[in-house]
């Protein structure tokens, strides 16, 4: 079996099998390209196949020489589940990667915002242009609902459910989950909707999408990121921030209003509480909040 075969066999699997989007499999086929280059530049002949742990622990040791640790442990998880699927296909029998272990990192804290500094930059927006409402209303969307940006980006106008307080939300691998929206953005998505996005002449196929971009298409990732760091160097914010410093503000801020982890993982679409709990790590208070509330010796 070639590389390039075993590669798109496992992009159709990561695709078909599990669902995943097509950002996450360019991640994950960029840990395999890079082996692959690597193959080729030392002229090592291997199949996918054959080749050996030590030639990947080799790969790993001179690639970790360019990369950072969180980059290093990111590759060998990439491969290992390459390398895993290959073992699933019964193309070969155990996983190269079985012995080679991923360096120790510690976890990473999302970066947040104050509700102030969320306020000054949506304070910030231009209204007087074009496009200031529907900027205003994706910021209010991003922090209102916890959205990651792809899902903000896809976001419908039939999944939009005012009356009933919800829209439905399209996450990671296709799930699809609802989210409480309250009052204040429903009213910021509505001025846009009767306001900017009526009088956009919209392309065949994005008639059903929310926001839209001035020639009438879905707006990309990086435009999104564009409109957030403009905003940051417009008021100044010292701090790097991106579309997804939104949805980390959104879980914090609930939880410092002491919401629970349950409530908030099923809003954020998380499928494992684990992944949740990162948030208690920015705001202990919330800890002695509850034992406080609820011990019997309190």
């Amino acid at each position: 079996m070639k590389w390039k075969h075993a590669l798109k066999d496992y992009q159709s699997y990561l695709k078909i099998e599990r669902g995943l989007s097509k950002n996450s499999i360019d991640n994950y086929s960029r840990d395999i390209k890079k082996l692959m280059d690597y193959l080729d530049t030392h002229s090592i002949s291997v199949s996918p196949i054959s080749i050996a742990t030590e030639t990947i622990q080799e790969f790993i040791y001179q690639t970790a020489k360019t990369i950072n640790v969180r980059s290093q442990a990111r590759l060998i998880s990439g491969l290992r589940s390459f390398f895993s699927y290959m073992v699933f296909e019964n193309y070969r029998k155990t996983n190269p990667l079985e012995r080679i272990e991923s360096p120790k990192i510690g976890r990473k804290l999302p970066d947040t915002l104050e509700e102030v500094e969320i306020d000054a930059l949506i304070g910030a927006i231009d209204l007087g242009k074009p496009m200031g409402e529907r900027n205003r209303a994706i910021l209010e969307t991003l922090y209102g609902c916890g959205l990651r940006v792809s899902e903000l980006t896809t976001l419908k106008l039939s999944d939009l459910f005012f009356d009933e307080g919800f829209i439905r939300v399209t996450g990671k691998g296709n799930k699809q989950r609802f989210v409480p929206i309250v009052q204040t953005t429903q009213k910021y998505i509505s001025i846009y909707l009767n306001e900017v996005r009526c009088h956009i002449t919209i392309q065949p196929g994005y008639e059903d999408t929310l926001f839209l971009n001035r020639r009438g298409k879905q707006l990309t990732r990086s435009m999104i990121f564009e409109i957030v760091k403009q905003l940051a160097e417009t008021i100044g914010l010292k701090k790097r921030i991106s579309p997804h410093t939104f949805r980390h503000s959104f879980a914090t801020h609930l939880l410092k209003n002491d919401a629970d982890l349950r409530s908030i993982q099923l809003m954020l679409g998380h499928e494992s509480i684990t992944t949740t709990e990162i948030y208690v790590h920015l705001d202990k208070s919330h800890l002695t909040k509850v034992m406080n509330k609820y011990h019997p010796r309190k």
